[in-house]
């Protein structure tokens, strides 16, 4: 019952919530974003949705314009030198994600779930495809968000997004709400340009 019909109407009027609430720190987000480089406030980049049905998820726009937008930041070569001033603190904080709040009022995302994948990401696709994570409406944060993040392998996160499949209730989504708000408060997991540091830490 909750999988099928609460989580969706929890995810409804918390983020219609959330965004009432926040709407003072986006106008403030949107202007230092406006003053700190050319180009639009908002980005919005094709992702993998529930099912494999492909949507437009919003960010609040962090790197120049001129930067690779079907490209995963770990694949930039130098990606710190596409990220403006701003977007590094919003990257470091993940304020960034915040207007996936609208996505998640849409429909196409929940506030729980596997964080969604570019649609060229076919190896991280097809690893979830096993634990069937893209069945789910990916999540503004997930089970693998605060086991690692960047950190993590390609398998590993999968696995990670296998377990939520697993273990998802609405007690589970609580753990993982408020696991998230510790990683943000630590910058758990956050590497600009890789992906699967975690284990590259281990080889050094």
């Amino acid at each position: 019952m909750y999988k099928h019909f609460f989580k969706r109407c929890l995810d409804l009027i918390l983020s219609i919530i959330g965004l009432i609430l926040l709407s003072p720190l986006f106008i403030i987000i949107c202007i230092w974003i406006k003053c700190d480089s050319k180009g639009p406030v908002f980005f919005k980049q094709k992702r993998v949705g529930r099912n494999k049905k492909l949507f437009g998820i919003y960010k609040f726009r962090t790197m120049y314009t001129d930067t690779p937008s079907e490209m995963p930041t770990h694949l930039l070569n130098d990606p710190d030198r596409f990220i403006t001033k701003a977007g590094h603190f919003l990257r470091k904080t993940s304020l960034d994600e915040l207007p996936q709040i609208i996505n998640i009022i849409k429909g196409e995302m929940s506030i729980i779930g596997p964080r969604p994948a570019l649609w060229n990401q076919e190896d991280l696709i097809k690893e979830r495809d096993q634990y069937g994570a893209n069945d789910l409406r990916p999540g503004l944060t997930g089970w693998a968000q605060v086991n690692g993040r960047d950190e993590l392998e390609i398998d590993v996160k999968a696995k990670l997004d296998g377990e939520y499949v697993e273990k998802m209730s609405f007690l589970f989504d609580v753990k993982c709400f408020f696991k998230t708000i510790t990683s943000v408060l630590k910058h758990d997991g956050v590497v600009e340009g890789g992906t699967g540091a975690l284990k590259n830490k281990g080889d050094t």
